[in-house]
């Protein structure tokens, strides 16, 4: 475990400051390509889908696009609901961006009939939503700026989140061995992982490549893919931000 946290300092000094930068921009892109698309094919209750597909599409571009995503998501509903829209529209909306920055399928909320190249769509955008057309180029516009003072911050901050988050996965790891505790491990796996996520996309990025590190080793010692699978379902909900007490076993010490 030792060799492998010194591994990823390794990694992240080699690590390139700007490719965060550069996601970014490609994540506002991919956020502004969808919007286009709903915009284009000016279909019913389609925009869930969008919503999910553009936030689905820049996350994967990585921490950057992640980032941004979700900047220019939680922009465009409090523009929206600074004009007028409910609490309730407004968290549909959001549920749907975070499905997508999950990497959850945007199909989940692809709505019967929506044609399949958008592109070609026959649906002629309603004029009335020039308003709204112009509020997302200007958000759009006003992220462009926003890029180039927060990912500036970024740069900086990517590798010291990143640092952190190595050491809170280690801590885990070390409260596990101490413990020594029957089926604990999960509990352990969740919690450095959570702990690292909320330092930011450096910890997140940090605990997603030591605990799939960890896990091709172990893989690659004899353990079970079954068991593989299991520690990586904790890992993913630590990230994800769901509580580590979720596979906390009973009786285990309180100070851990």
């Amino acid at each position: 475990m030792k060799l492998l946290v010194a591994g990823i300092a390794l990694i992240l000094i080699a690590e390139t400051k700007a490719q965060f930068a550069v996601e970014a921009v490609q994540g506002a892109g991919d956020m502004l390509r969808a919007y286009n698309d709903m915009r284009e094919a000016n279909y019913k209750n389609s925009d869930k889908y969008f919503h999910a597909r553009g936030n689905y599409d820049a996350a994967k571009r990585g921490p950057g696009g992640k980032w941004i995503a979700e900047v220019i998501s939680n922009a465009r509903e409090w523009i929206q609901g600074m004009s007028g829209r409910g609490a309730e529209d407004t968290e549909a909306d959001q549920n749907a961006n975070r499905w997508g920055r999950e990497g959850k399928d945007p199909n989940h909320f692809r709505p019967k009939g929506l044609p399949k190249n958008i592109q070609q769509s026959t649906q002629t955008p309603n004029s009335g939503n020039c308003k709204t057309s112009v509020i997302m180029k200007l958000l759009v516009a006003g992220i462009a700026l926003i890029l180039i003072v927060e990912t500036n911050a970024q740069w900086y901050r990517f590798p010291i989140e990143a640092a952190q988050g190595a050491g809170d996965m280690l801590r885990a790891y070390s409260d596990m061995r101490e413990a020594n505790f029957k089926n604990s491990d999960k509990y352990f796996h969740a919690r450095g992982n959570y702990d690292a996520a909320q330092r930011g996309p450096g910890g997140r990025w940090a605990a997603e490549v030591i605990s799939n590190g960890r896990e091709w080793i172990q893989g690659n010692s004899g353990r079970g893919a079954e068991d593989t699978e299991a520690d990586q379902r904790a890992n993913r909900w630590g990230r994800q931000g769901g509580d580590p007490n979720h596979f906390r076993p009973k009786g285990l010490d309180d100070k851990y």
